[in-house]
């Protein structure tokens, strides 16, 4: 195996060993970088001199016997976190050049374990869509078929992961943003309960629902990360100081109650996607897992819900783009980002604020409602995490509201806050479908410990891309 197709297990255990150093691991990832970036597009800047001078002083750390979590090991962010000195964009003409003299709690936290920053990957612009095509720069390409998108809004940290040009890399998921990719990527990828992981330094899209989380290569690697990146922080009020509880790996499937949502598996879901997530299940049940028919609400609930809401945060969040503190011109807005800031101020509006805002944040509350009776019967909840896999570059024409109705399955753990974990679990003519573990909130551990079980016993997790 190459030494950037490690997970993040593999690599600190070989750094650890003297089997190879961070430099060499580094260069590792930044070979892949520019073999094959070219085609794939998946970052706005590399860092690669900068990467590198990290990586050697890491190793004279290693070589002192310092214990770090993540020492010497690379990664990726998406371009929405805040880093120090380098720029950050949101992939949006309106801070192209922006460079921020603070950094977000995140990548501050992944510093402090020792992780090195390779470089920072494209999304939609401020993270506004889930194909990577409403990037004001470029779209990039799913490595499993260059024709075909990455998903989003987090599409460059998938890409870039399933290329293996790096060894984990960091998303954010509002209504999809990490799960999305992840499935149509074929890595893993966890949307964290809200609040686990602080969003100071982030550039905000819809502030009640940002969650930032990690993409890796296997559940175990994510629960590293989690216990890095996961618990309060003063500078984000909303994060929370419930402990990060680990994943178990003496865990046992036996006795598990796992639900199936009937409303996650209906007609306009294709059946090639269903048969993958219905087979995944019988796995989870041949493991010692009960398999239980429940009934939640449709997430069409959820997708009406999260599109007035999202607008509506927004309007509110994008006002502070004036071009007079920072960034560019208010006329550098892409039209995606003008759509929602529009739609966001109608619904908060006078006469509209009733009728629209305030009943969706009633709907939500039945969603919050239907979780809590849900997980009352079961330990967790499984369905397919989206309807297809990868479309073809250019399918976001279809609808204006493509992205919402792509993401409608992820949309009500979005809505309720709770936590989903997507990862491979079969392929469709060569290109990967992603299931969703769904856990009560801050049972992220309970969701990671079934997904491990799951890749013991599965290989779908390891299937590369011919790039």
């Amino acid at each position: 195996m190459k030494l950037n197709e490690l997970t993040i297990k593999e690599a600190r255990k070989g750094l650890k060993d003297g089997k190879f150093t961070s430099v060499e691991l580094t260069r590792a990832c930044l070979d892949q970088i520019e073999k094959y970036d070219n085609k794939i597009k998946a970052f706005i800047v590399v860092i690669g001199d900068l990467a590198l001078e990290e990586a050697k002083n890491a190793d004279v750390l290693i070589a002192k016997g310092v214990d770090k979590p993540l020492l010497g090991i690379p990664y990726t962010v998406k371009d929405i976190f805040s880093t120090k000195n380098i720029q950050t964009t949101a992939a949006s003409n309106i801070l192209k050049g922006y460079k921020p003299p603070f950094e977000s709690t995140v990548t501050q936290r992944l510093r402090g374990a020792g992780a090195i920053l390779l470089a920072k990957d494209n999304l939609d612009a401020f993270s506004h869509g889930g194909s990577t095509e409403t990037s004001d720069f470029f779209t990039t390409r799913n490595p499993w078929d260059i024709e075909r998108l990455p998903g989003g809004s987090s599409g460059g940290s998938a890409a870039s992961l399933a290329a293996d040009m790096s060894i984990f890399s960091i998303g954010e998921d509002t209504g999809g943003s990490i799960r999305c990719p992840a499935s149509w990527c074929g890595v893993s990828g966890l949307k964290p309960t809200y609040g686990r992981v602080s969003r100071y330094g982030v550039i905000s899209m819809a502030s009640s629902t940002d969650s930032p989380g990690p993409f890796c290569k296997t559940a175990e690697d994510i629960d590293i990360l989690m216990k890095v990146i996961a618990g309060k922080d003063y500078l984000d009020a909303t994060s929370s100081p419930s402990l990060y509880k680990n994943l178990d790996l003496k865990y046992s499937l036996k006795g598990v109650k796992i639900g199936k949502p009937r409303s996650f598996f209906d007609k306009e879901i294709d059946r090639e996607v269903i048969e993958a997530v219905e087979t995944a299940l019988k796995k989870f049940e041949e493991l010692g897992a009960e398999i239980i028919d429940i009934e939640l609400l449709s997430p069409n609930y959820s997708l009406a819900t999260y599109t007035i809401v999202q607008r509506a945060e927004v309007s509110s969040n994008l006002a502070r783009f004036d071009g007079i503190r920072y960034g560019n011109t208010r006329d550098e807005f892409g039209f995606e980002a003008r759509k929602r800031m529009i739609l966001g101020a109608y619904v908060l509006s006078a006469g509209y604020y009733d009728a629209y805002y305030s009943k969706a944040q009633k709907v939500r509350s039945l969603v919050i409602n239907d979780f809590k009776k849900a997980f009352e019967k079961v330990n967790l909840i499984v369905g397919p995490t989206l309807p297809t896999t990868a479309q073809k570059i250019g399918a976001i024409k279809s609808s204006p509201f493509w992205g919402e109705l792509i993401d409608r399955l992820q949309l009500p753990a979005s809505m309720s806050g709770i936590c989903s974990l997507a990862l491979p679990c079969g392929f469709v003519n060569g290109l990967p479908v992603g299931m969703q573990i769904m856990g009560n909130y801050f049972e992220e551990g309970k969701v990671l410990s079934v997904a491990h079980i799951y890749q013991k016993n599965t290989n779908f997790h390891k299937r590369k891309p011919k790039l």
